[in-house]
């Protein structure tokens, strides 16, 4: 069940005059460690000395925004990164550095997502891409003997497989109206202002996660 010093938290950001049946969870921040320094220092090993500029270059083309919604094949991906920064990088070092950034699910958070499917319809809704999701896929696999993200979640919303991204209000309504869920019965937590603003938007119940939260503190036992 919701934690009562969380519950008093959402009652000062939202209206709540329902009980919460659906829990909407992104992955980045908030379930699992992420570390975007890693990817640039990785393509800075690889001769990329500026991919801070590259990615920013790269944005007003929007090549990442692309990736994210699937409009963008992933060899057409790698190869910008290799237009732009002019060097001759391999398919699996593009994919390496890029990925570098992905870093554990704590054991901690697998245990409470197994807890709260008892009482809750679990989701997970990530602005994504197809590099990220197959490499962390299978790292869960070696690490965890499963890809775990199927089977703690009644189902899985990527950004790059539904063409939808956060914050637009039409990512969550495609969220809503794909489970049937009433969004004030429905509670979405995030790490980033942007996109709790588009799930009220939305109607959702929503609470911004924070580096001084700790996921199974807004829980109790």
């Amino acid at each position: 069940m919701l934690h009562p010093a969380f519950i008093a938290r959402l009652r000062e950001q939202n209206i709540m005059n329902k009980p919460i049946k659906n829990i909407i969870f992104d992955l980045g921040n908030v379930l699992i460690h992420l570390h975007p320094e890693l990817t640039l220092e990785r393509f800075r090993e690889l001769g990329v000395a500026d991919f801070d500029q590259l990615y920013t270059l790269m944005k007003q083309t929007d090549i990442f925004n692309r990736l994210e919604t699937g409009t963008i094949a992933v060899a057409s991906f790698r190869e910008a990164i290799r237009r732009h920064a002019g060097l001759p990088l391999t398919d699996r070092q593009i994919d390496d550095a890029w990925c570098a950034m992905l870093l554990d699910f704590p054991d901690e958070n697998i245990a409470l997502l197994r807890r709260l499917r008892d009482r809750y319809q679990l989701y997970l809704f990530s602005n994504t891409n197809q590099i990220h999701m197959d490499y962390y896929l299978d790292k869960l696999e070696k690490e965890k003997g499963s890809p775990l993200l199927p089977d703690l979640f009644d189902r899985t919303f990527y950004s790059h497989e539904i063409g939808f991204r956060k914050p637009d209000r039409d990512a969550f309504q495609y969220v809503l109206t794909s489970e049937n869920m009433k969004p004030a019965e429905t509670l979405f937590i995030d790490d980033l202002e942007r996109n709790i603003t588009g799930a009220r938007s939305a109607g959702i119940q929503a609470c911004r996660f924070t580096k001084n939260d700790r996921l199974p503190d807004l829980f109790t036992q």
